[in-house]
């Protein structure tokens, strides 16, 4: 079973899990939006030392690769491309969005079994902008990673046929907007490490890896102020 070192600095959450193919061996992490920088090597040294092991033992590192923050990717990709580089291992590169998606999945059990819910993740940009995506209950994507601004027309069309349940630290910022019987908002979820354990797994059994002296981040710079209708669903 592959040993595998999870790292999620894309929000405001600094977490670091250790996992073995799909168990979660221990997680150290923090959400008051603190230092990265200093905490994320922290809770890597001690999340070894606490298990028994070093560095050598591993077989991959694991990491959100955005949309997100800007100095936490930074600081998150810096950090796994360093360690893979110095132990030659596979970098596995998971999406944050989709990473929140599976999370809540993973914490509410039946609503993976629901066919006409659709997951919203939100990741608060600034202002009323915000990073998002559209999964459906088996973690398809829907509708690819956007920056959007959130008024009281959007998702109207998707909600005409399906449910819809957002997440994240984006949401409660439109919470005011999205008044509506089909729209649930989580904005107590909070994004975590352990989420990463089965998306990371997956790829390092497909052996889908990223390419440590090319892979960067994944910033979503590009932001458009309007965005296109989309008739996401039949």
């Amino acid at each position: 079973m592959a040993l595998i070192l999870n790292l999620e600095t894309s929000t405001k959450v600094c977490s670091v899990s250790l996992s073995k193919g799909l168990e979660i061996i221990g997680w150290k992490e923090d959400t008051e939006g603190r230092n990265h920088a200093t905490l994320l090597t922290v809770f890597i040294d001690e999340i070894l030392k606490e298990n028994g092991i070093v560095t050598e033992d591993l077989d991959a590192i694991a990491v959100s690769k955005g949309p997100g923050s800007y100095t936490g990717l930074r600081i998150g990709v810096s950090t796994a491309k360093g360690m893979a580089y110095a132990l030659s291992i596979p970098l596995i590169s998971i999406n944050t969005l989709k990473m929140m998606a599976s999370g809540f999945l993973q914490e509410n059990e039946q609503i993976g079994l629901e066919n006409d819910i659709l997951l919203c993740p939100m990741i608060d940009a600034r202002r009323m902008e915000v990073y998002s995506a559209i999964y459906d209950t088996k973690l398809n994507e829907l509708r690819k990673v956007e920056a959007e601004i959130i008024d009281e027309n959007s998702y109207k069309d998707i909600i005409k046929k399906k449910r819809m349940i957002i997440i994240g630290d984006g949401a409660a910022k439109c919470s005011e907007y999205l008044k509506h019987p089909k729209i649930n908002i989580d904005s107590d979820f909070m994004l975590s490490s352990r989420f990463m354990v089965p998306l990371a797994y997956d790829k390092y059994e497909k052996k889908n890896f990223e390419d440590v002296a090319y892979f960067e981040p994944f910033y979503l710079k590009d932001f458009v102020a309007t965005i296109p209708k989309k008739k996401l669903l039949a």
